[in-house]
Formats: structure tokens, sequence, C-alpha cells
């Protein structure tokens, strides 16, 4: 036997420990191209989220401007209404 058969053992002994911890940490981490393929997939559906939420804060600022549009109108409706009434009554009392 010679003097470099022990370092060959130890070399052979580490490789085998390196292959097993890359083979859990592979099996941990799945398949790259699967990690990136999700990774892409979530990355497009945070950008149509976020595209969607945008649409849905400027419809909601649309909704509140006609919202209040239409209490201003049913405001003057309601005074003209009022007023209406209140010209009846006098009529009618006199």
């Amino acid at each position: 036997m010679s003097e470099i058969d022990p370092a060959i053992r130890q070399l052979e002994n580490a490789l085998t420990r390196l292959e097993g911890a890359l083979d859990s940490l592979m099996a941990r981490a799945g398949d790259p191209d699967v990690v990136k393929a999700e990774l892409a997939a979530l990355v497009s559906d945070r950008a149509k989220l976020a595209e969607e939420l945008d649409a849905s804060l400027a419809r909601e600022r649309e909704l509140q401007i006609l919202a209040d549009e239409a209490s201003a109108a049913l405001g003057s409706a309601i005074e003209e209404v009022r007023a209406a009434i209140g010209r009846g009554e006098g009529q009618s009392g006199g």
C-alpha cells in the first residue's frame, strides 16, 4: 500500500459526502428550471394584479365623482320640491 492510498480514500469519502450534501440541497431546492418558472409566474401574476388594482382604483375614483354629482343633483331636487311645497302651502292658506 502506498502513502497516497489513504489520501485517495479520504478524497473519495469527501467527494461522497459532497455528493450527498448536493443531492440533499437539490432535493430541498427543487429543479432550478421549475423554480425559475414558478418565480416567473409569480412575477407575472403580481404585475397582472397590480394592473387590476390600478384599474379598480381608477374606477372607484370615477364612481365617487358620479356619486358626488348624483348627491348634488338629489340635494338640488329636494330643495326644489321643498320650495314648491312651500309655495303651494302659501297659496292655499290665503
